[in-house]
């Protein structure tokens, strides 16, 4: 469905002075409006265009609201600018906000700011609209515009260009975009107005809830871009401060054809990532800034003497060594009350044992080596399980010796158990139940597989010793594995995404189905756009369908998760972000992708 928002007093041009009280001018505009309504009686779209408007013995500055012939309602400004360059009070008046009917360009037409438009067939879709100055006011028209229902704002401007007069006003679009839950066009006038006094750069910008989605300034043509209307919908359903007020506003409806856009915005395949690599390194920054201090105030208040790491030389287990030291660091405690505990066993290899050893010396850890082979198989034995038998039991009984192992170790030295697994493992459910799945304090609770990753990028860049960096940089060089089955000519035979897949569509599908509410329909169309030429649509509906059966299913795992810090804007602690009854049914899901639950 397609919306155009042209700039402020478009159809005469903003800079016409006095001739704004000439009737050749008035009238010469409504007469262009009649034209401009019949030319686009087939076009479908809804537009919007700014000119002077004679009416009830005043003259405002409107935005006429059009869509296939008809002349929907006009919008007047509300806040007059009258300082500096502008003398908008010298020919206009503010507009009244109560909506009423008034006879314009040969018809009977509704007039106020107070009018929302919404479409039949896309009933998210609700059209508010606001007019340059408005948006600078104290309060702005779009404010009571958002809290009646409009999900997208459009702006009809004529704001001229002085030196960073543009970064504010990227900053404005932007903060109104995210405060009101909304997507906001903002539509400037460039060329073709005159230059008397002033330069207009034809600013203009499309935002949505806070993010910039497209932007143009200087030269011809158009600013394009998409608005995930669902989206904002499920946004203001979600954030529970967000109120509705409706009272004093009139809806017009009116009629567009749903088709399927082509997408021009960004969708990122990694969007839990900055793009930018110097955001991705505030990004590290902020979150050890805010896990470090988490786990600082647990050891406070429980007044634990130690931290105990299990380190396999993975990415989880070394971004929460790394995490912990700067914790124990916080404290002014001596490096040596951090305790990493590696325990190979059957699947261990020599390459992950040395990398989790350097990790621990370099950081100066106190470092215990404990092989667990022996309790295992005598556990096993206890059980009647054959060796042999590499199934569920075999992997899972050294990931519970190995959590067996730590909490007695944290017992007998009056320390707390540090967590290691993500955000990513824990909606995908990939834990041994009461095994890696639990400790006393989980620091990687909030961090998805993919920053993750960053993170021990970023840890190695800003090492303290270059050995240090050196084993960070070949713990990423290394395979996602948890080593539970044995090696192959010492190399590590189990990869976790051959087995459940790749992390990246996975943080892509938890991103999109739990954070921003998409049906899993949609999800699958962006991650085709977004991983287009990565991956094909049969790997991805693939994936995607293992994700949503183990999302669900896994439920029961998360509702009983140890505490941990939430860093990002999505988390999956049953005492925080989610709660999800452990026994829902996947099947409305997966009927959106052909597949029976």
């Amino acid at each position: 469905m397609k919306l155009l928002a042209l700039p402020e007093l478009g159809l005469t041009g903003y800079t016409c002075g006095d001739l704004f009280l000439q009737t050749a001018l008035i009238h010469g505009a409504e007469s262009a409006l009649s034209q401009l309504l019949a030319a686009t009686a087939e076009t479908d779209m809804l537009f919007t265009v700014g000119l002077p408007v004679r009416a009830e013995g005043q003259l405002y500055n409107c935005a006429a609201v059009c869509c296939r012939g008809a002349l929907l309602g006009l919008v007047p400004k509300r806040y007059l600018p009258n300082y500096g360059e502008f003398y908008e009070k010298r020919w206009f008046v503010p507009g009244p906000a109560a909506p009423h009917t008034i006879e314009y360009a040969g018809r009977e037409t509704l007039f106020g700011a107070g009018l929302l438009f919404r479409c039949r067939e896309m009933k998210d879709l609700c059209v508010g609209v606001e007019l340059c100055e408005d948006l600078w006011a104290a309060t702005p028209p779009s404010c009571a515009l958002a809290e009646a229902g409009a999900s997208i704002i459009l702006n009809l401007s004529a704001s001229d260009e002085i030196a960073s007069k543009d970064a504010y006003r990227r900053m404005l679009v932007q903060s109104q975009s995210g405060r009101l839950l909304c997507g906001y066009v903002y539509a400037d006038a460039g060329e073709g107005e005159s230059t008397t006094d002033m330069v207009f750069a034809g600013h203009d910008l499309v935002a949505e809830n806070g993010s910039i989605l497209a932007e143009r300034r200087f030269g011809a043509g158009l600013c394009v871009s998409e608005l995930d209307v669902s989206f904002l919908s499920y946004e203001r359903a979600r954030i529970s401060s967000f109120r509705f007020e409706r009272d004093g506003f009139t809806t017009v409806e009116f009629s567009l054809i749903p088709v399927k856009t082509a997408l021009t915005r960004p969708v990122s395949p990694a969007p839990f990532v900055p793009k930018n690599e110097v955001e991705r390194a505030e990004r590290c920054e902020e979150i050890l800034r805010i896990a470090a201090p988490g786990l600082k105030k647990r050891v406070e208040h429980t007044g634990a003497k130690h931290l105990v790491v299990g380190v396999s030389g993975g990415l989880d287990s070394t971004l929460a060594l790394m995490i912990a030291a700067r914790a124990v660091d916080l404290l002014g405690l001596p490096r040596e009350t951090l305790v990493a505990v590696s325990m190979p066993c059957f699947g261990t290899t020599a390459r992950t044992k040395s990398n989790s050893e350097i990790l621990a010396d370099e950081l100066r850890a106190a470092r215990r080596t404990i092989d667990i082979a022996a309790a295992v198989r005598q556990h096993f034995a206890d059980i009647g399980h054959d060796e042999n038998d590499l199934n569920v039991v075999f992997e899972n009984g050294q990931a519970r010796e190995r959590t067996q192992v730590l909490m007695d170790i944290a017992n007998e030295l009056n320390g707390l158990v540090v967590g290691t697994g993500d955000l990513s493992e824990l909606s995908l459910g990939w834990a041994t139940y009461n095994g890696d799945h639990m400790s006393m304090y989980g620091v990687n609770a909030g961090i998805p597989k993919t920053l993750v990753r960053y993170l021990v990028a970023y840890c190695a860049d800003t090492a303290e010793s270059p050995a240090l960096a050196a084993v960070l940089r070949d713990i990423l060089a290394t395979p996602v594995s948890p080593e539970l089955l044995p090696a192959e000519n010492g190399e590590i035979s189990q990869k976790t995404e051959d087995l459940v897949g790749p992390y990246e569509l996975h943080d892509f599908f938890l991103y999109h189905l739990v954070r921003r509410g998409c049906e899993p329909k949609k999800v699958l169309r962006l991650a085709d756009y977004a991983f287009d030429g990565v991956y094909d649509h049969e790997t991805i509906l693939k994936w995607l369908r293992i994700f949503v059966r183990r999302f669900f299913a896994q439920q029961y795992k998360r509702s009983c998760l140890p505490d941990g810090p939430k860093v990002g804007t999505l988390a999956l602690s049953p005492r925080g972000d989610w709660r999800m009854p452990s026994d829902a049914v996947t099947e409305l899901w997966l009927r959106q992708l052909g597949e029976e639950a």
